[in-house]
């Protein structure tokens, strides 16, 4: 096993750094002061630098304006914008964009990728489903009716809904298969209502009300939703990880200023061992992300199918990015809740991510299916 960066995926990690270095976390208010959203559109500001850095475009062929990377060079630059929390639709427009680039057709692909790479576009994904609980390509019907295709159903907390151009919905037939359909912003027949995060946050619900789209923008590709949603939930595994990551760091910084007693309480054994376990755990995280990403970056086969890598990336992000908020807010006292301090800005978003990816139980169940279904030798 190695993971060992190859120098054009450390060269976007360094361009990321380069983007987020001036990127504040408090920029918008606290969603603690705030009742509705912390902002009504991204950080568009911050989205046209990573347009000028070429960093919406790493997952696109060359022909595409694109620098045909990869998803693991993708989860390199996610990690670093996640610490500085970056309100921008990174994961969901790159996700998208690759997705139609893998399975699209050639009409969808001239008038989506080249203006998505620039950073003139804005993609995202239509992934929880109905309720937040359901699997996102139960939550709407698709039927063919003539060479159109027509849609009915609902999806939740769609995020930066209000500042995507295009939406991918996934959709199942009357044969069972999935379709994944773009639909446009304003489009007749999609409908879309307010809701927040609890990072503050503006989602939408996506209602599809016998929307109609040309067959070019409907996806039908087999397997295509599948690789659209391991992407998805990697690059979450990703933002999981950079924000652990610059999480610990607060605490180890705010742990060795602090002291009682007259030394500082990073000395204390039970801080220190605290500090410890949650180091492990962002250490489980990072390995269990790259052989995530590695899984789907290069098609490899392996004893279960990507799903299984990405279902063990998932159970660790999930619990693992819990727990370290958590020790974090215990570790820094009422310092944490301080909303002049950024730290409950951190725990708001982990517990975003939390959500997004879903409770560990449920990917052990996933998990485990597979291992019935491909017993190792």
């Amino acid at each position: 096993m190695d993971f060992t960066f190859t120098e054009e995926q450390q060269a976007a990690a360094e361009a990321a750094k380069g983007v987020f270095a001036g990127v504040a976390p408090d920029a918008v208010p606290s969603p603690a002061l705030t009742p509705g959203a912390v902002a009504d559109v991204c950080d568009r500001a911050l989205w046209a630098k990573l347009a000028d850095a070429d960093l919406l475009s790493l997952l696109l062929d060359s022909r595409y304006g694109g620098a045909g990377l990869d998803a693991i060079a993708l989860c390199l630059v996610l990690r670093e914008s996640a610490r500085v929390l970056a309100r921008v639709p990174l994961l969901e427009s790159s996700a998208a964009a690759a997705a139609v680039q893998a399975f699209g057709g050639e009409e969808a692909k001239s008038a989506l990728l080249p203006r998505a790479g620039r950073g003139e576009l804005v993609l995202t994904v239509a992934a929880h489903g109905r309720t937040g609980h359901d699997p996102a390509e139960l939550a709407v019907t698709a039927r063919q009716d003539g060479a159109a295709w027509v849609l009915d159903g609902v999806q939740t907390a769609v995020p930066w809904a209000y500042d995507a151009d295009v939406t991918v919905v996934p959709a199942h037939t009357a044969t069972g298969r999935t379709v994944l359909a773009l639909v446009p912003r304003g489009h007749e027949g999609a409908v879309l209502a307010e809701q927040f995060s609890t990072s503050g946050e503006r989602l939408g619900e996506l209602r599809l009300e016998s929307a109609r789209l040309a067959a070019r923008d409907v996806i039908d590709a087999e397997g295509a939703w599948e690789w659209l949603r391991d992407l998805l939930a990697t690059g979450t595994c990703a933002l999981a990880l950079g924000l652990g990551e610059r999480v610990l760091r607060m605490t180890g910084e705010y742990t060795s200023e602090r002291e009682q007693f007259g030394f500082p309480i990073a000395t204390f054994q039970a801080v220190a061992v605290q500090a410890a376990d949650r180091y492990i755990d962002l250490r489980a995280m990072e390995a269990t992300l790259w052989q995530a990403a590695w899984r789907i970056a290069s098609g490899a086969p392996g004893a279960l199918p990507a799903a299984g890598d990405v279902a063990v990336a998932k159970i660790w992000a999930a619990e693992g990015v819990r727990r370290v908020v958590q020790t974090a807010q215990h570790l820094h006292g009422g310092f944490g809740a301080d909303v002049d301090y950024p730290l409950h800005r951190y725990h708001a978003w982990a517990k975003h991510l939390e959500l997004s990816l879903g409770p560990a139980a449920a990917h052990e169940e996933a998990l485990g299916d597979l291992l019935a279904a491909h017993p190792l030798a």
